[in-house]
């Protein structure tokens, strides 16, 4: 008899952690975690330039959006940025509330555009109309609030950020792909 309702409960055990809101949530934790692990693993083999080279923020937060929407993605960019500047004092305090902007419009967008358009579609706009939105922040932040800046421009970023824009259109949709396939979310 114990044996019988020790299996129920393994098999309940199971049903639980393979239902689809138990994915979304395990999905987030691990992206979060994985959102704050990039950056570190970045400057550590690249060097402290790596994050505005590499952009590995945006990389779990483009995941999270791909995979499993904007309220996912929103919950790995606030809690990736401010658990990385908790953890290791990266970003800058001064660069927090603006990076946690551009991860959240990158959510915002790129959980919209995948609704409408295919992945690599959806990527590009999000990255153009991303930075476009982003440089609106900035404008309005510094000369209309007079809020502090953390010292770059736009187009700064921009350039810098090549490498990191290059690696979230090849990799970013093929391994967003890989883990929708491989968790099996329409069960």
């Amino acid at each position: 008899m114990e044996k019988v309702e020790n299996r129920k409960e393994q098999r309940s055990f199971v049903e639980i952690l393979s239902s689809t809101k138990a994915k979304y949530i395990t999905g987030t934790v691990l992206l979060s975690g994985i959102g704050i692990a990039l950056p570190r693993i970045f400057h550590m083999l690249a060097g402290s330039s790596a994050g505005a080279t590499f952009l590995p923020m945006h990389i779990a937060v483009l995941i999270a959006s791909f995979v499993f929407g904007v309220l996912s993605a929103s919950v790995v960019a606030g809690s990736s940025i401010v658990f990385s500047y908790l953890l290791t004092g990266m970003p800058s305090l001064a660069r927090l509330p603006y990076m946690l902007i551009e991860l959240l419009i990158y959510a915002v967008l790129l959980s919209t555009f995948h609704k409408k358009c295919n992945a690599c579609i959806s990527l590009v706009a999000t990255i153009i109309l991303g930075r476009i939105l982003y440089s609106s922040v900035l404008f309005v932040a510094i000369n209309i609030l007079g809020l502090p800046t953390y010292g770059i421009s736009v187009l700064q970023s921009i350039r810098a950020g090549l490498p990191g824009i290059m690696l979230q259109l090849v990799c970013v949709p093929f391994i967003a792909r890989v883990i929708k396939k491989g968790i099996h979310l329409d069960d």
